[in-house]
């Protein structure tokens, strides 16, 4: 196992800070909180839960083969942006021939 590599584990627990995953006999690791997400993880719980099997990015190898990993490295979330008007351009439309009478230019010398 190298730095880098893709590999399945099993998910064993679950604490605040990350979660413990078993990758095979000789192999554990854990995937910091921070590395669930680029975004403020609440809780853990809504990416993973024990018993789940994902494929997670390794990040390091200890010499006792303890492994960091990401698990927002393979599995990134698209962003969404959702813009939603009410009313649209109409009032926009209504209001600038009434801003354009009002303004003065003399007004701002």
């Amino acid at each position: 196992m190298k730095e880098g590599s893709i590999v399945k584990g099993r998910i064993t627990a679950i604490k605040p800070y990350g979660a413990f995953v078993k990758i095979d006999e000789d192999y554990t690791g854990l995937i910091h909180i921070s590395e669930f997400s680029d975004r403020y993880v609440r809780d853990i719980k809504d990416y993973v839960d024990v018993g789940d099997v994902v494929d997670l990015k390794v990040l390091s190898v200890a010499e006792d083969n303890k492994v960091s990993l990401s698990y927002k490295r393979l599995h990134k979330r698209k962003k969404r942006y959702q813009i939603r008007l009410k009313q649209g351009f109409k009032p926009l439309k209504k209001q600038l021939s009434q801003w354009i009478r009002r303004y003065n230019p003399k007004d701002d010398a």
